[in-house]
């Protein structure tokens, strides 16, 4: 099904009638994958009960995950691939039953592409918090019922936290790498930090030290337009029948956040002042044709994610701060041994290019003598669109 294509790895484009008649059908309540559903190619660890950072109890968590590849007998040639805020365990493959979307790095994962799966053993796990698999608000409880607006607070740090029991599950006590885009660089950044004996190599690619206030401003924006959805229901809303969730709520939190990950070059240069129809945007009653961009995606998100999932997961991106509790940003980053590959994107509106030239300027051991800038017009999405450019970078750090 077209729906089912990311957007985020595809340049944007205009939205055709056929596009519009895929999503006329109501949406669910949520977009999760759910116990019952077809697992596809996930694999399932059930680490235990965990204590977040904010001194709450989860009974026992799950992770799902999946991998390509064989793992060595030393156990050396692991490599941890991290998800950003909306995507999740499927890196490489088809769309299909239990998998809502396709692989959105199949051009950078496979064999013989820059990280072989010949030569390397790649884990993705679906974060803690999130929707497709692992323990999340969208998961049951003991008590038989959804988590919903009972489950926990997360950091970032709570999410690595789990990837390492993950690890220990597996067998796995140092990383060959661990890579890591956006809210999965944030991630990377803390295995660096806060794990560095387990990491050989390390890539940050399109994320910051710490969420900026203005960061943190616009994910506000975001979470208070799930919250006055009144079909959000105070995050209750499980039961409800198709088409009476918070999908409206959820489809404008997701445009407000494509606004942040595309840049204005590409909106600019791709729909211009075009109108979705014949119907004039003037006072007629028509829509300009980045709207109909926007609204579109928006209502697609819907079908494949889940809104406290949102909260839960965006207010962990709030919480990232290298710095906290180790004396700063700079005395964090000098705690990082891994060969490190630092990468930004140009035209990141997102996380602009100076949260990573602190990033690369606190670390000691990069691979490069300056900061890797990717020349993109797709924005933060850029690492997911310019595959070649980015894998060539990866391949270059799988072989320092």
């Amino acid at each position: 099904m077209d729906w089912q294509t990311s957007e985020d790895t595809v340049p944007s484009a205009p939205i055709t009638e056929a596009d519009a008649r895929l999503l006329r059908a109501r949406p669910p309540a949520t977009g999760a994958w759910r116990d019952g559903d077809p697992v596809g190619n996930r694999h399932f660890a059930w680490l235990g009960s965990f204590r977040t950072e904010s001194g709450r109890e989860l009974p026992g968590i799950r992770l799902a995950y999946e991998t390509w590849g064989e793992l060595s007998p030393a156990a050396d040639n692991a490599v941890l691939i991290l998800h950003a805020l909306t995507g999740d365990s499927h890196v490489v493959g088809d769309a299909g039953p239990g998998h809502p979307t396709d692989g959105w790095w199949s051009e950078v994962v496979g064999p013989g592409r820059a990280i072989d799966t010949d030569r390397w053993f790649v884990v993705a796990p679906n974060m803690l918090g999130g929707c497709q698999g692992s323990t999340g608000a969208s998961s049951i409880a003991p008590d038989g019922r959804e988590w919903a607006s009972r489950f926990p607070y997360l950091s970032i740090r709570d999410q690595v936290a789990a990837q390492a029991l993950l690890a220990d599950h597996l067998g796995i006590g140092t990383w060959a790498a661990v890579v890591g885009g956006s809210m999965g660089g944030m991630q990377a950044l803390e295995w660096g930090a806060g794990l560095p004996e387990r990491v050989e190599r390390l890539a940050v690619i399109a994320a910051p030290p710490y969420s900026t206030a203005d960061q943190v401003a616009l994910n506000s924006v975001q979470l208070e337009a799930i919250r006055i959805d009144p079909r959000f229901s105070g995050g209750e809303y499980y039961d409800a029948a198709d088409g009476e969730g918070p999908h409206r709520g959820l489809a404008l939190a997701r445009r407000m956040a494509m606004l942040n990950y595309r840049s204005m070059i590409e909106l600019n240069q791709r729909f211009q002042r075009s109108w979705q129809s014949g119907v004039s945007p003037l006072g007629h009653g028509g829509r300009f044709a980045v709207e109909s961009y926007l609204d579109f995606h928006g209502n697609k998100f819907t079908r494949r994610f889940d809104a406290n999932t949102y909260l839960t997961l965006v207010e962990a991106m709030n919480s990232h701060d290298i710095g906290r509790g180790r004396g700063g940003v700079e005395e964090a980053l000098a705690l990082v041994t891994a060969r490190t590959l630092v990468l930004g994107i140009d035209s990141d509106r997102l996380f602009p290019l100076e949260g990573q030239q602190r990033v690369f300027r606190g670390i000691r051991s990069t691979i490069d003598d300056e900061l890797v800038v990717l020349t993109s017009d797709f924005g933060h999405d850029g690492f997911l669109i310019e595959t070649a450019e980015v894998g060539g970078h990866l391949a270059r750090l799988l072989a320092s």
